[in-house]
């Protein structure tokens, strides 16, 4: 059964393609470090060049990639067009290549080199002149973790962090995650930000929080009066999130073997999750407000000590298997994995949220690399009829179970119950569903879209706040410093193919549940 939209104003229209702002934004500069990487190939580019597609960019906007190797402004235009073409939504248009092309230029520098932020400073006062940028400057690092302190310096050495055109621009920041290892790393990091710039040119990007059934959570729990009444601990009996990858580390491995499922996945998006279905109704749809009720909740996460770590938490790594019929290695004989890697790729915990709302609710979260399929989900489960008049064949009655599809597929389905024709009374499970997505004739924004057009604006509500990143790690640490005091699973301990541990299977089992995604 699916759920047919009312036709929509103009307004609502827009609202469903994404939430996006109505006004453009001032004319500006972005630099991207670390111009060479995959993610400026996969993502910005062509997100950008979608921007500048749909008339989302301002006159005279540029960007500038910045690496260390030599390169010229047409080599690099060059292989940003190649990057369209092959990851785009849409491929590279003549006429709006052209145009976008001209924004696009290169400088070789070394931010981690005084002279390389001198030589960067020197280009943006030219550009200023000529493109009309006005002293408004984006910085994008998208380069490894490890180089972001020093980078950040020199940013404030150069005097780049107070914008150009004699301090009358902005200077914004954003920062790729891992945003740290661990609560200490986070905080030391914050410190170093906190040195040179203010924490609201500071911009943490997690790209779930650009997708749009991510951003649809808000309109469908603060827009829809039928759902209030029933989100809290009265009427819904468990959550359970789900990350699930058919992949494995992908060339990822330098990083992925300091990281694991825990500190990839869980950290970030998992919880960024957790805290759009839990929070408070903020008092405004702005950045303050809507930061303050997510950081609640975190500050709201029961903590795990060793034993209850031992308890509510799985950990796995895969090994050899078939994914999608095909037959893949296990994780250890990736390349660049050790032989003996203790890392996860798996994890599994139940959480519990200690305030007035959620209390006695558990929270069942999992993520894993080289499952059966791809999936991002939430499902909230509500509780039984409080007295039975049918019994489903002798079977327990299926729950009723909302849930939000965030990839591969956006959409939005609810399951009830309903008798079958005839003469017995069988009743099964029907779903309504609603498509979050745009209409088939138009392609689904990307996150990266969404995100770099909110920065520009100065609009910082789908980015983490400092406090709200530490609260996050807050909560990691406990399990981090649990498990390194319980025995460690003889990894592997599941097949690639298979849907985990057995271990997370018994996690939700003897709490009398199962798991939704299959």
């Amino acid at each position: 059964m699916v759920a047919t939209p009312t036709p929509a104003t103009a307004a609502e229209t827009s609202l469903r393609q994404g939430m996006r702002p109505a006004r453009i934004p001032e004319p500006c500069a972005m630099v991207i470090f670390g111009a060479s990487g995959d993610l400026t190939r996969r993502k910005l580019i062509p997100a950008l060049y979608n921007l500048a597609a749909e008339g989302w960019l301002p006159a005279g906007f540029t960007v500038i990639g910045c690496a260390r190797h030599e390169s010229t402004d047409d080599d690099f235009r060059e292989r940003m067009k190649e990057a369209i073409d092959a990851f785009s939504r849409r491929p590279a248009q003549k006429e709006v290549w052209d145009a976008f092309s001209r924004s696009i230029f290169y400088i070789t520098a070394d931010l981690q080199d005084p002279n390389g932020s001198d030589t960067l400073r020197q280009r943006l006062d030219e550009i200023d002149q000529t493109r009309g940028t006005r002293g408004n400057r984006v910085f994008y690092l998208a380069t490894p973790p490890s180089a972001y302190p020093e980078m950040i310096r020199q940013l404030g050495h150069s005097g780049l962090n107070r914008g150009g055109c004699g301090g009358t621009g902005w200077a914004r920041l954003i920062i790729e995650k891992p945003f740290g290892h661990d609560l200490a790393s986070a905080r030391s990091l914050n410190g170093e930000l906190s040195q040179v710039f203010s924490e609201d040119q500071i911009y943490r990007i997690d790209h779930y929080l650009g997708k749009e059934t991510v951003q649809n959570i808000f309109v469908f729990r603060f827009a829809n009066g039928i759902f209030e009444p029933i989100w809290n601990r009265r009427y819904v009996d468990n959550v359970q999130i789900t990350v699930a990858e058919t992949v494995g580390v992908e060339g990822r491995a330098g990083y992925y073997e300091h990281a694991g499922a825990l500190r990839d996945m869980v950290q970030s998006h998992m919880l960024q999750l957790l805290n759009l279905v839990c929070m408070e109704p903020p008092v405004a749809f702005d950045a303050e407000a809507v930061r303050d009720e997510k950081v609640k909740v975190l500050r709201a996460l029961r903590p795990l000590d060793t034993d209850a770590t031992a308890r509510l938490t799985v950990r796995g790594q895969y090994g050899r298997g078939r994914v999608q019929g095909q037959e893949v290695p296990g994780y250890r004989e990736e390349p660049g994995v050790a032989p003996d890697s203790i890392t996860e790729t798996y994890a599994a915990l139940t959480c519990f949220i200690d305030n007035w709302r959620w209390e006695g609710v558990p929270f069942y979260l999992r993520t894993g690399k080289r499952l059966p399929r791809r999936a991002t989900e939430i499902a909230v489960q509500f509780q039984p009829v409080p007295h039975q008049l049918f019994h489903g064949d002798n079977r327990p009655l299926e729950p009723n179970i909302l849930t939000m599809h965030i990839q591969p597929d956006d959409a939005i389905s609810l399951s009830f119950l309903t008798k079958l024709p005839g003469a017995s009374p069988q009743i099964r499970p029907v779903h309504m569903e609603f498509p979050c997505g745009a209409p088939a004739a138009v392609e689904t924004p990307d996150a990266y879209e969404r995100l770099l057009l909110d920065c520009m604006l100065g609009d910082s509500t789908l980015f983490t706040r400092c406090d709200e990143v530490e609260a996050e790690w807050a909560f990691i640490d406990t399990i981090l410093q649990g498990w390194s005091h319980v025995p460690r699973p003889a990894f592997p301990n599941y097949a690639a193919g298979t849907w985990g541990p057995s271990e997370a299977d018994a996690l939700i089992e003897r709490d009398g549940r199962r798991w939704h995604c299959r």
